[in-house]
């Protein structure tokens, strides 16, 4: 994106955003109307591409692999804190509430954006090229994440039920955490070149960089767009829920849904990022907000267990854990070669379109 089209776009990005944080003040601990939350989905759909731009933005300054690493981490933080606040809430269901949008967000992430982004990379340049060693690593660690953090719950014996002890999710915290920093630093630092993009000089990233001040401008109204798209989404609650009870699915839905309502600006970032054959990106987007998902998640659930009353369960159902064991068998014969057809963009797909289907029909 030039600098010219950057200042074009600058005043309906810049504004949408601080519509829908007005909005949120005034309708934030209130039952909305029909109306009301009508114009709530309408504002949060704008704010969704208002956010990507502005990431766009940051991701032109910084390049990559800190433009992908700014937005996973913006959206994972403002959806650890939707997940406490809704805990904190104490309604029925929110045992369950971390496992499910985390591991809705795993799925999401490693099926949908990555299927996403390939079908749409290919169907562009017949096959889609990415590193396969900065991929591969990634994988590895969103799969040693969720194992480590969701499956093994449900067979340790210290506590009944799928729920870690106390010691066992202090260990699960700083393991989690100690890997995505571990992730971070060779993502960043001793192995950047691996998620780097191959074309750099393609005709979105010409021209003059955007100044420090227009990036920092950009980060800060992506962080209140983000603060809006989570908080919009939570306003929507009630009606998501009773929705989802409408068409008789399960509560564990309703973190379905909400990860996919946080997730719309990566998914949105990754496919334009595909239509212009950085697939790299795409990746560096959804399995870093995948990781990130995990690895900040735990350990501040971990940390907010000491004031929150009620049960923990992190452990995956066999269900949750035949999709997390097939999604990490294709992911990694998608991965190894460093290259794609559709026919992989469509097996990541399909498997992303069963695990929502079973979610609200178990």
């Amino acid at each position: 994106m030039t600098p010219r089209n950057i200042l074009r776009k600058l005043h309906w990005a810049s504004v949408v955003p601080v519509v829908a944080l007005v909005i949120l003040f005034f309708t934030w601990g209130s039952a909305p109307g029909t109306p009301m939350l009508i114009l709530v989905g309408v504002i949060l759909g704008a704010t969704v591409p208002a956010a990507v731009h502005h990431a766009e933005v940051v991701a032109h300054r910084v390049g990559e692999p800190f433009g992908s690493l700014v937005l996973a981490v913006a959206v994972t933080v403002i959806e650890v804190a939707l997940i406490v606040a809704l805990m904190a809430s104490g309604d029925a269901g929110t045992a369950t509430l971390a496992r499910d949008t985390v591991f809705a967000a795993v799925m999401i992430t490693c099926n949908g954006i990555i299927g996403l982004s390939l079908l749409v990379a290919a169907l562009r340049n017949r096959v889609a090229v990415f590193n396969a060693e900065g991929t591969a690593t990634a994988l590895a660690t969103v799969l040693t994440l969720a194992t480590l953090s969701l499956v093994l719950p449900s067979f340790t014996t210290s506590r009944s039920g799928p729920e870690f002890s106390s010691s066992q999710l202090a260990f699960a915290a700083m393991v989690s955490l100690a890997l995505y920093m571990l992730f971070v630093f060779i993502q960043t630092v001793r192995h950047r070149e691996y998620f780097v993009p191959d074309g750099q000089n393609d005709e979105d990233h010409t021209g003059e960089s955007p100044s420090n001040r227009q990036a920092f401008m950009s980060l800060g109204i992506l962080l209140v767009a983000l603060v809006a798209v989570v908080g919009l989404s939570k306003i929507a609650s009630p009606a998501i829920e009773a929705g989802v009870s409408a068409v008789g699915a399960p509560h564990s839905a309703v973190g379905v849904v909400i990860a996919l309502l946080v997730l719309m600006p990566e998914t949105v970032a990754a496919v334009r990022n595909a239509r212009r054959g950085r697939v790299q990106t795409s990746f560096n987007l959804g399995l870093g907000s995948a990781m990130a998902s995990i690895g900040l998640t735990i350990p501040v659930i971990a940390v907010a267990t000491i004031w929150l009353e009620g049960p923990l369960h992190l452990g995956l159902d066999p269900v949750q854990m035949v999709f997390l064991a097939l999604t990490g068998i294709v992911g990694t014969l998608t991965v190894l070669p460093g290259r794609a057809t559709l026919q992989q963009g469509g097996v990541h797909l399909v498997l992303c379109g069963a695990f929502l289907f079973l979610a609200l029909n178990p």
